[in-house]
């Protein structure tokens, strides 16, 4: 069995969740406008049509579901189509709203044509969404005013609004919420180019010395994530500074990557061990998932949530109806020998048990 050290998730550099220092650092840097708005091509030239019909017909926008993995931009956007429809945008996310009466002041408090941005959609409480379900469609909603055999239901009309969902696990939402979005649109993961072209901007905005070369070995490296880009600019711009003339060049960027653990691929040493226990302490899989986070001394759902999903975009990790397989991508990837072979029941890779 392999040491698996201090093995901890929190404040990973290349984590696409929002921490504090991250809200700071977005606000200055987020665009303002569509136009401004950098990847996400089709969304932004379907959103613009949308936009222009609504601004054309004086009316609202139709309600907009938007989902993806974190990181992308959806908050943004949302402010972008508020700013563009001329009107106000209200925040708040699904866990904030616990009773159905949060809700009711949230939207008896909107001007006509407004923004409501949800995020997190999927985490509403299910009372809430109920009362969501006329808000929606018919710009109304149903109060309970008393309690025992003199309750009554007082129906209180609301202006035209747009709500403008954001999340990261579609499949959670429950099939009457999700029906009732006009406009749906998946946010995809960023280019490498695309991703130069944020940084240098970043970098531009906060006045951060960077090149051609150094932002494109910083985009490589950010698993096709904005936020995490931003976050390594941030912390890339030190290493710049104390062992470089301020610039930050390919040779310091990838100095300074090196030495927060962060490789060619943007796996990390919480990756990388995780893959590793994987390999040399199981044979390679299949293994439980149960097991493998007993082994790492971690939760099973940070595993599932946090770790593999990325694993599994480059090919690195494999699901079994047995358990979690490393595949021949992984073994080339950490210099391991490549052994195994495939399985004709599921087409995944099961590896000897021995190396």
């Amino acid at each position: 069995m392999i040491e698996t050290g201090d093995f901890s998730f929190d404040n990973r550099l290349v984590s696409a969740e929002e921490t504090e220092e991250d809200t700071g650092l977005e606000r200055g840097l987020r665009p303002l406008s569509l136009s401004e708005y950098i990847g996400q091509d089709k969304v932004k030239e379907n959103m613009a049509i949308y936009i222009e019909a609504a601004k054309r017909r004086e009316s609202a926008l139709d309600h907009v579901l938007l989902y993806g993995p974190p990181g992308l931009g959806k908050t943004t956007l949302s402010a972008i189509i508020a700013r563009e429809m001329g009107v106000n945008l209200r925040i708040t996310t699904g866990p904030a709203i616990e009773r159905p009466g949060d809700l009711a002041a949230i939207l008896t408090n909107l001007s006509p044509g407004d923004v409501l941005f949800i995020d997190e959609i999927h985490r509403l409480n299910r009372s809430v969404e109920e009362i969501l379900y006329p808000a929606l469609e018919d710009h109304a909603i149903d109060i309970i005013v008393g309690k025992g055999p003199s309750a009554r239901s007082l129906r209180v009309d609301l202006p035209e609004f747009t709500l403008v969902g954001a999340t990261t696990r579609a499949g959670q939402l429950s099939a009457p919420l999700r029906d009732r979005f006009g406009i749906v649109q998946r946010l995809e993961l960023y280019t490498p180019e695309q991703l130069t072209d944020i940084i240098r901007r970043s970098a531009q905005i906060l006045e951060i010395p960077c090149t051609t070369d150094g932002a494109m070995e910083l985009a490589r490296r950010s698993r096709g994530t904005p936020r995490i880009a931003n976050r390594l600019l941030k912390r890339v711009r030190d290493f710049a500074d104390v062992l470089g003339s301020g610039e930050i060049t390919q040779q310091i960027a990838n100095q300074a990557l090196t030495r927060l653990e962060i490789d060619q691929l943007g796996l990390d040493s919480n990756d990388r061990r995780m893959l590793d226990m994987i390999i040399k302490g199981y044979g390679g899989g299949p293994v439980g998932l149960e097991t493998l986070a007993s082994a790492l001394g971690e939760e099973a759902v940070t595993l599932e949530d946090v770790c593999e999903p990325f694993l599994m975009q480059l090919g690195f990790l494999s699901r079994t109806p047995r358990g979690r397989c490393a595949t021949q991508l992984a073994y080339q990837h950490l210099g391991y020998p490549i052994q195994g072979t495939p399985v004709p029941d599921d087409g995944q890779l099961l590896l000897n048990d021995k190396i």
